[in-house]
């Protein structure tokens, strides 16, 4: 039996009537177009399909999407609508992602990070982004563009 959710998706309000058991993720890029969530592995284990929900960055493909109902959701489409965020900035500058395929969940990994600590330390961005999987840069540009991007936050 399907039931309508309510909840704000990169600023705007939106509602979508849902199955008890379809995921959050499917709903996200499959009937709201957004596609910046990828999915990965299904299994909460690459990080790809990362989002913030109020603030906090859960795995979408492990989350139903009757839970959302009421929550605030962004994805990598809501960091930068009218401008970059500087760690958007920051990844082009230091040629962060390769293929991209990681990019929207590590992003959104990094923002909470960057959120919560505008001064993390070199391990701190390291322990953050160890969720999320990368098979092209070995991690070090994308450890050094956050923490750039966290420079910038904080002049």
């Amino acid at each position: 039996m399907k039931q309508l959710i309510n909840f704000t998706l990169n600023g705007e309000k939106r509602s979508v009537e849902v199955e008890p058991n379809e995921l959050l993720l499917d709903v996200i890029r499959n009937r709201l177009g957004v596609k910046g969530p990828k999915y990965g592995c299904g299994r909460g284990d690459c990080g790809t399909c990362t989002i913030l929900l109020n603030g906090k960055s859960v795995r979408s493909c492990l989350m139903l999407a009757i839970e959302a109902d009421g929550q605030k959701i962004e994805t990598v489409e809501g960091l930068g609508e009218k401008k970059l965020s500087p760690l958007q900035e920051s990844c082009i500058e230091h040629s962060a992602f390769q293929c991209g395929f990681c990019a929207p969940g590590i992003l959104m990994t990094a923002t909470e990070l960057l959120r919560k600590n505008p001064n993390p330390s070199r391990h701190q961005v390291q322990e953050a982004i160890s969720g999320n999987l990368c098979r092209c840069t070995g991690y070090e540009p994308i450890i050094n563009a956050i923490l750039a991007a966290a420079r910038k936050i904080r002049q």
